[in-house]
């Protein structure tokens, strides 16, 4: 079945608290993609934003985002009163997030709520169900909370080390604090629960990323560190990076720790398998992130200050991808098969059966290979106009060399009639991909002041993009549902 859908993070939605929430901005933007014939709303990863605040690097891999939890169903609820939340200050510029106020602001907020709730069984059922990760989420909330935002490698060495009588005594000291963490997370599970299912009763798909890396300050390293490639003082032995490619000289030093897959692999690779679990069950379709990395990973020494002078090291390959799909049958997977690609790479993309990318914006890109032109395509692949780590189609074509331009109009019969943007659009769609999916930044027309995020690089303009009110209108609706009727994909 041939289908479409549009790339959009719910923090990208309009509306009046500093960032796009699962309010009624996400409902209307479900009944957006449903007039448009879309039948996928494809997103960033959900979890807690934090290392420049990306979604890429996030504190816990299976808590939610609380920036994401809409106030005005908890004002409804009686949790909050509109006085408590108007009385911020969420940010003067509604085309962008401030991610500083959220952080000052957000969980204060919702600490009224807490103090307002009364624990009933279904919060009850959601700690139960999640108690595999949350009890020790909050703890380790709690405990940054406590040391002033510290990272866990720089608390008291008990902690640290999680010394049995040591987290004892901080559970009982900080068990308020722990509660009200929890509470957080039910929250935002509700909401999304709800969401989710709104988005299904429409006939949309949600999918969702999952990054390969956990960042060093999070609970998952904390609590697992012999998952890790560290040693015995807890310091990484080496972490994650690319090698030099079109968005860095030196390569992308991110700064992630590198997992023991021997270790993994001897207890069945249980960590990934709860890992994706979860992911499947926020998800109805789970885009692995840098999927080349199975089959070999880059590693940097510990302490370099460029990622060049790293080494491909063997991932664990067909061994840890079977036994995902051994454990997890109905998990359905997108491998994000981008940046440098073997033959290795490629053999074990098709032996999995996952489909791979295709973005359209390397299709004519004389450093990349012909792999992304559309007539090399097969169907079991996912068109991309670009994704959130790539220009806009706007500020592509105002950008790219004359030649480049030139070859991509011939190439898709391009006309100023048409508009370059919706011509390439026309294309992605045409293409024999059985998904393609299009950035909302892309159907607006915007240039580079849309921009997701442009990688190896820190900037306030990453992640903070929001769409402005009004911008999911019946007339763009309409005309995208004439072009996605056009090649077979309406809903």
């Amino acid at each position: 079945m041939r289908k479409s859908g549009i790339l959009m993070h719910i923090s990208s939605l309009p509306g009046p608290y500093g960032i796009g929430t699962m309010g009624r901005a996400a409902y209307s933007f479900v009944d957006f993609l449903k007039d448009a014939g879309q039948s996928v709303w494809q997103i960033l990863p959900l979890n807690p934003t934090g290392f420049g605040d990306s979604p890429y690097q996030s504190c816990s891999t299976f808590a939610g985002n609380h920036y994401l939890i809409d106030l005005e169903q908890l004002m409804e609820q009686g949790l909050l009163t509109r006085e408590e939340v108007e009385s911020v200050c969420w940010g003067t510029d509604d085309s962008r997030v401030d991610f500083g106020r959220l952080y000052q602001c957000k969980l204060q907020i919702l600490r009224y709520a807490f103090e307002r709730f009364e624990e009933t069984p279904d919060y009850q059922d959601f700690c139960r169900e999640n108690s595999g990760w949350l009890p020790d989420f909050s703890l380790f909330m709690a405990l940054k909370h406590k040391m002033g935002g510290k990272p866990w490698y720089q608390w008291e060495k008990p902690l640290k080390d999680r010394d049995p009588d040591a987290v004892w005594q901080a559970r009982t000291e900080l068990r308020d604090t722990i509660r009200f963490h929890s509470f957080v997370q039910y929250l935002f599970f509700s909401q999304w629960k709800k969401l989710r299912q709104y988005a299904h009763d429409n006939g949309i798909e949600i999918v969702g990323d999952v990054p390969i890396y956990v960042p060093l300050d999070s609970c998952d390293v904390w609590a697992d560190p012999e998952l890790f490639q560290m040693d015995e003082d807890r310091n990484p032995l080496a972490v994650a990076g690319c090698p030099p490619d079109a968005f860095s000289d030196d390569g992308q030093l991110w700064g992630n720790p590198l997992y023991r897959w021997d270790v993994m692999e001897a207890d069945g690779f249980s960590w990934w398998i709860r890992r994706l679990k979860a992911a499947g069950e926020l998800y109805d379709v789970v885009r692995m992130d840098h999927f080349r990395g199975f089959e070999a990973y880059w590693s940097v020494p510990a302490g370099a200050k460029v990622a060049k002078i790293g080494e491909w090291i063997p991932g664990p390959g067909m061994t840890f991808l079977n036994r995902v799909k051994e454990a997890l049958p109905d998990l359905k997977l997108i491998a994000e098969d981008l940046g440098y690609l073997t033959p290795e790479v490629l053999q074990m993309r098709d032996r999995s059966g996952f489909p791979g990318m295709k973005v359209l914006e390397f299709a004519f890109d004389d450093r990349k290979s012909d792999a992304y032109l559309p007539h090399t395509y097969h169907a079991n692949t996912v068109c991309y106009t670009g994704t959130h780590d790539n220009m806009t189609l706007r500020q592509w074509f105002d950008s790219a060399p004359a030649s480049t331009v030139e070859f991509a109009a011939e190439y898709m019969a391009l006309t100023e009639g048409e508009g370059y943007v919706w011509g390439t659009i026309r294309t992605a769609m045409s293409s024999v991909s059985r998904l393609c999916v299009v950035q909302m930044q892309d159907y607006l027309e915007l240039g580079g002041e849309a921009r997701m995020n442009f990688p190896g690089t820190l900037s306030g303009n990453n992640w903070t993009w929001r769409a402005a009110e009004g911008f999911a209108d019946p007339a763009l609706a309409k005309k995208i549902y004439r072009l996605t009727a056009l090649y077979g994909r309406a809903h």
